[in-house]
């Protein structure tokens, strides 16, 4: 039975965002937990179904995944699969917005609000010669780097952040409703512990600014449309000295002049004439590596003929392996005649038999006895 697609399982559409998709989630969740529902194994399979969903499409890079190739980017191990019903993970985004971490798991620990900065995203478009040879390519990024005036402290050079007084530095507060006592995040340092009374001029107590960088890339050899390359460490910076993210390039093949891919193979398309296409002959076509190849076309060549080039494809990444180049002639039939040509192909007409043009004369052959049929 083949799995559901995650947007309907949570009944959001594809473009859907991240607050949207958080309330979809929260609201079904709430419905089938199983503790609302004892004994109820369907129910039961609708909760981890949702949460397996919710996995998958809150996290940026596997919403990517799943959107280009479905649940086939998660097969043969590539995550998430694997799902037991273990739903702490995303039942976390749930509760702890209700009831904070009422089991003791302190998440909110005293960190000195150190923040992992976020993954950045660059496109970059390549020539198909380009993903044939590898390129390193500069590219210029603007994204928050560490305040160097605060060395990514947030506060004022000389001065420090101090305890927050609310919560004493836990980051989370307590207080009691009903027979539950409820522990949030601290309203006045946002689960930090502390406050920055003096903050840096520069970067407004943020630990960063924004500045432009330029990177180095390496492109390698055969590298396909779509692939995405991981500069760890080269995306935002953290917030107060908080270890910074990933810059995450996606890869697009510029379409070429004459050459389609597949993989490691190339297709060409090459018109020819009609004699040479009756006659034989030979032409020569350029390859990607540089070199040309010559191709003999033998006699009687048919539109649609291919011819195998082997080894003047594209390069497979990281291998030493290479694809073919498969060449389709197509025969073209003349235009603009003059007088003097027009005569001798009439006469070639008249001249011509059955032998010449076996595959027509047959198809004719096999229509005339399947019409002199429907008249009997």
């Amino acid at each position: 039975m083949a799995k559901a697609d995650y947007y309907d399982t949570l009944g959001v559409g594809r473009d859907v965002d991240a607050t949207g998709l958080k309330s979809a989630f929260r609201k079904l969740a709430m419905q089938f937990h199983p503790d609302r529902n004892p004994d109820d194994p369907v129910a039961e399979q609708k909760f981890k179904e949702i949460n397996e969903a919710y996995e998958v499409l809150k996290d940026g890079e596997k919403r990517a995944a799943y959107d280009r190739f479905g649940h086939a980017a998660f097969q043969n191990g590539g995550g998430p699969g694997g799902f037991t019903g273990d739903f702490g993970s995303s039942m976390s985004d749930i509760f702890e917005d209700i009831f904070g971490d009422m089991m003791g798991a302190r998440r909110g620990a005293r960190t000195g609000g150190r923040e992992r900065g976020a993954d950045l995203r660059y496109n970059m478009e390549v020539t198909l010669e380009e993903a044939y040879e590898g390129k390193t390519a500069q590219i210029s990024v603007p994204t928050a780097v560490t305040c160097e005036t605060c060395s990514g402290s947030g506060s004022k050079p000389g001065s420090s952040p101090v305890t927050c007084a609310t919560c004493a530095g836990a980051g989370r507060v307590r207080a009691s409703q009903g027979f539950f006592s409820i522990e949030r995040t601290c309203p006045a340092c946002q689960g930090r512990g502390e406050v920055i009374s003096d903050p840096c001029s520069d970067c407004s107590g943020s630990g960063r600014v924004t500045r432009e960088r330029s990177l180095s890339v390496n492109i390698p050899a055969g590298v396909e449309d779509g692939v995405r390359i991981r500069l760890a460490g080269e995306g935002e910076a953290g917030a107060r000295g908080g270890p910074s993210g990933d810059l995450y390039i996606f890869l697009s093949i510029r379409p070429h002049e004459f050459f389609q891919r597949d993989g490691a193979d190339l297709f060409c398309r090459i018109p020819i004439s009609m004699t040479s296409a009756a006659l034989g002959g030979q032409f020569e076509v350029a390859t990607l590596d540089g070199s040309k190849a010559r191709v003999k076309v033998p006699q009687g060549t048919q539109t649609g003929k291919q011819f195998r080039l082997k080894g003047k494809g594209m390069p497979v990444m990281r291998s030493n392996a290479l694809g073919d180049l498969y060449i389709q002639v197509v025969t073209e039939t003349p235009q603009n005649l003059s007088r003097q040509q027009r005569e001798l192909l009439e006469e070639f007409e008249r001249l011509s038999s059955e032998k010449n043009s076996p595959e027509s004369a047959g198809f004719l052959s096999r229509m005339k006895s399947f019409l002199d049929g429907l008249a009997d």
